[in-house]
């Protein structure tokens, strides 16, 4: 993992959809920030700002309609589909508010997914999973199923899945949207903790406040436009 310098860059980034013939919508109107290796940057804005629009840009999961994102320079326009599925899976850890785990696998299992695409074996694959449920508190719980986990464990298994392919930046979209207070305090510091630890650039996206002042750096979408940059 890199130690210093500019991991992700966004410049003057724009992202349009048309919605039937004859009407666009401006999600992102020429965004332009970058994130450090080891980075701790909040995105903070209202529904509608274009923070989902965002983080799809970010985890190269969408392409800009025009302007740059650059991954150590690189540009994600320039990358096939299949590299950007490598890039995804190799440079990127993806935190959701829904965790999207699969319902039928256990969590060690759910975990141990994105390395099904790295060399290596399956009890490799299984020790590494151990290992990042580990991390998060679960030891006690890798066989137990997503049904048999509440939602704050749910989260931290969805935590274990994007940090176990030791990613330089890990993506948090709303990771405490569906937790109460308390325990979306607790899963705030498991992922600094581990931020911490790691040195993975970490990007939250939220809509609190209170969230977005624990980052290091925070970023005000407004109607698609960079409001403001503090920190």
């Amino acid at each position: 993992m890199n130690d210093g310098g500019v991991l992700l860059e966004a410049l003057d980034v724009e992202r349009t959809y048309r919605l039937g013939r004859d009407v666009e919508v401006r999600a992102l109107r020429g965004v332009s920030f970058r994130v450090e290796h080891g980075d701790y940057v909040a995105i903070v804005g209202t529904s509608g700002s274009g923070k989902s629009t965002l983080l799809n840009l970010l985890g190269a999961l969408d392409r800009p309609t025009s302007g740059r994102i650059l991954y150590a320079g690189t540009d994600v326009l320039d990358l096939t589909e299949a590299e950007l599925a490598e890039l995804r899976n190799r440079r990127i850890g993806f935190v959701f508010q829904s965790f999207h785990l699969l319902p039928r696998l256990t969590a060690l299992d759910n975990v141990a997914l994105p390395l099904v695409y790295r060399p290596g074996t399956t009890r490799r694959r299984r020790e590494l999973a151990a290992e990042a449920l580990a991390a998060v508190g679960l030891a006690d719980r890798m066989d137990h199923r997503p049904t048999e986990l509440s939602g704050g464990q749910q989260q931290r298994v969805a935590i274990a899945r994007a940090v176990v392919t030791d990613p330089d930046l890990v993506l948090a979209d709303e990771p405490t949207g569906n937790l109460d207070t308390a325990t979306g305090q607790d899963i705030m510091a498991l992922l600094e903790g581990l931020h911490a630890e790691r040195g993975t650039a970490l990007v939250v996206i939220t809509h609190e406040r209170e969230i977005a002042a624990r980052a290091t750096r925070r970023i005000e979408l407004r109607d698609g436009v960079v409001l403001q940059e503090a920190g």
